[in-house]
């Protein structure tokens, strides 16, 4: 295996490369060519007819270190499969690290926790920083709410990776695949030495944006059926030199938010009496909403500032508050249009400073704050999504729905932020849907899984199952059924999930 290289291809190879890039190039303005382009699929370039250095030949790569990829490397890993992670940033964890998204939203589901979120959870607390929220009430119905300290979250990833003999290529941007008959054959990063390639038996897609699916050929769709529109984008911040507990005394003595209900309130006492950093979240709810309506109507904000405003303590980073704000537009930028997405970053940044501005000037607590970290990616709920064995709709949600080959539960609503699609009630304590195996098999290529946000769905129902433990699950269960899968020599989208031996699936369908 060839590891390093000082130039990557020939000069003949470079042309022919180069030639095939043009064409690529001359549909790369923002106007209708470029959309017609993008329904044909992301692979412009035929690296077949290239040779490139091999980086690494495993049994199974996993492209996108976030919740679902670094889950399902570890879980294949931990199941005896040479496992090679390739992750474009410095760090693993994805919007849970890089994207500043330190609470995991909650199932909602009673028992929705699967093995490795239990792991993650144990090596949390050996660290010293429990994810656990410990809010003595029923608000969750028992599921999954979580926050994760990214700097401790960071480090127990490392460890399980180590542990489970997984590889992790750093700073490794994916920009093609090869496909042959109905299988990749490899993929192709970008690295601080150029182009490589990394060759495995099966791949898993943990992108958030289907990249591997796409540039394999796999159907997608991006978007609301009923709009076209994506979901918004944030662009989350930490702010330090916080008050923690005086700006919670102002939104609960103030505005006596709804959220703060009086068990949260007396262990937040609690917290602060023992010495703890105290937990609690403001938010631009009707009570407090003219707080920023105010900031509005003296210059200090835009409407579009103050359309999403959310904060959350940090467990473990006393005087820090993480901002889940600003959120950007939807009418204005697109998470599938790369032009669009990059300007949605600045404009974000212009946000984000004019609220942290109006933090300072206007709410008890953050007098003497200041701007500490920006996220290191800006936050997607929404891209592209593919169209597997399987494509789970908004019935699944509303009926309740149970599936043999399911691997993982969930009860979280159809959370859409742009378009309010008045379908559904929030579930009733103990209900819950499940994700069936199949909605991430892609069909067309039989050794490619698609996890996390991108599984096959509409919509509606990604707004459910986009957060973070429920891809967390998603991801253990294919790392486990890859692994599954080469050693029976079936290929991965033949597996079925409920032939696996319940002892060795990570969830086993109630339904």
């Amino acid at each position: 295996m060839k590891n390093t290289f000082s130039f990557p291809i020939s000069r003949r190879e470079f042309m022919k490369l180069a030639g095939v890039t043009m064409a690529g190039v001359m549909v790369g303005g923002r106007g209708s060519t470029k959309a017609a382009a993008a329904e044909k699929g992301s692979a412009a370039v035929d690296f077949s007819k290239v040779s490139l250095p091999v980086l690494y030949d495993v049994d199974v790569c996993v492209v996108g270190g976030g919740a679902a990829g670094t889950a399902a490397a570890i879980s294949a890993g931990k199941n005896g499969a040479k496992t090679l992670l390739v992750e474009r940033g410095i760090y693993l964890g994805g919007l849970a690290t890089q994207g500043c998204v330190y609470p995991c939203m909650p199932t909602f589901a009673f028992d929705s926790d699967t093995p490795y979120i239990k792991e993650v959870n144990k090596r949390m607390e050996v660290q010293g920083i429990s994810p656990l929220l410990g809010i003595e009430t029923d608000k969750f119905y028992g599921g999954g709410a979580g926050q994760y300290a990214p700097e401790y979250l960071v480090q127990v990833y490392d460890e399980l990776c180590e542990e489970a003999g997984v590889s992790v290529l750093f700073e490794a941007s994916l920009v093609g695949a090869v496909v042959e008959g109905d299988k990749i054959t490899c993929c192709i990063v970008q690295t601080s030495e150029g182009l490589g390639k990394i060759k495995a038996k099966t791949f898993i897609d943990g992108t958030g944006d289907a990249l591997l699916s796409r540039f394999a050929g796999v159907p997608t769709e991006k978007g609301s059926e009923k709009n076209g529109r994506n979901q918004p984008m944030s662009l989350r911040f930490e702010m330090t030199g916080v008050d923690v507990e005086k700006a919670y005394d102002f939104f609960w003595n103030t505005y006596n938010d709804d959220w703060l209900d009086k068990p949260f309130v007396d262990k937040m006492h609690r917290d602060v009496a023992a010495g703890k950093t105290p937990f609690f979240e403001f938010a631009k709810w009707k009570k407090n909403e003219s707080l920023f309506k105010g900031g509005v109507s003296r210059g200090e904000l835009t409407q579009d500032d103050i359309l999403y405003i959310q904060g959350f303590a940090v467990i473990g980073k006393p005087h820090t508050m993480s901002l889940n704000c600003p959120e950007m537009p939807p009418l204005s930028f697109s998470s599938t249009d790369a032009i669009s997405r990059s300007q949605a970053i600045s404009f974000g940044r212009k946000m984000m400073n004019r609220l942290a501005a109006f933090f300072v000037k206007n709410i008890p607590g953050f007098e003497k704050a200041y701007i500490s970290k920006e996220a290191s990616m800006v936050g997607v709920r929404e891209s592209w999504r593919i169209r597997g064995k399987y494509y789970l709709t908004a019935d699944a949600y509303i009926k309740r729905q149970k599936f043999a080959d399911g691997i993982c539960r969930t009860a979280y609503p159809i959370d859409i932020h742009d378009v309010k699609l008045n379908l559904v009630d929030k579930m009733k304590k103990g209900e819950f849907y499940e994700i069936p195996f199949r909605a991430l098999i892609a069909d067309k290529v039989n050794n490619l899984l698609t996890v996390g946000r991108c599984a096959s769905g509409s919509f509606a129902a990604q707004a459910s199952f986009r957060i973070q433990p429920t891809c967390m699950s998603m991801g253990e269960a294919a790392g486990i059924a890859t692994a599954w899968g080469l050693k029976n020599n079936i290929p991965v989208a033949e597996v079925r999930w409920e032939k696996i031996p319940e002892g060795v699936r990570s969830y086993v369908s109630k339904g």
